[in-house]
């Protein structure tokens, strides 16, 4: 197995692990420029309708629409769907996978000055709560991506 690389020897900007605490706010759930949309696999599709006890293809025809061959929310107003009048997830035990690993995305990861800039100014739990290890943080932005490329 190789020896993992110093602290020193680390290239990524977050080696030191990045803090992150949800605050229940409901920024991530507006619209933000290029974060506009909520793609939706099927297994997101089944978690949804679970959620809301529709069957799968309600869910689909109510909330969902296509473009480019991707699923996602329809977005009716500047705010997700299921965003609530008290700002809060509606759905939030079945919300989608991107929902669940916000904010440790690949793009969000890409450089310090994305993550202290704009993800900061949308994200007040950014820099707070509990150290999650850059191993950790580069695991879940993985799963993520593997969640688009096998949707």
């Amino acid at each position: 197995m190789p020896t993992p690389p110093s602290p020193a020897e680390d290239p990524r900007w977050y080696r030191d692990g990045l803090r992150f605490d949800c605050t229940a706010c409901g920024n991530c759930c507006r619209d933000h420029g290029e974060y506009t949309y909520v793609y939706i696999s099927d297994a997101d599709l089944v978690a949804l309708a679970a959620c809301l006890e529709l069957p799968e293809a309600q869910v689909e025809q109510l909330y969902c629409q296509f473009e480019d061959g991707w699923r996602h929310l329809k977005r009716e107003k500047a705010a997700c769907t299921f965003l609530d009048d008290k700002g809060l997830c509606s759905v939030y035990e079945g919300r989608p996978k991107q929902c669940k690993t916000w904010p440790f995305w690949q793009d969000t990861l890409a450089s310090k000055a994305d993550w202290s800039g704009p993800v900061k100014a949308c994200c007040p739990g950014i820099d707070q709560g509990e150290l999650t290890s850059a191993d950790d943080a580069e695991r879940i932005a993985q799963e993520t991506e593997d969640w688009y490329e096998n949707s």
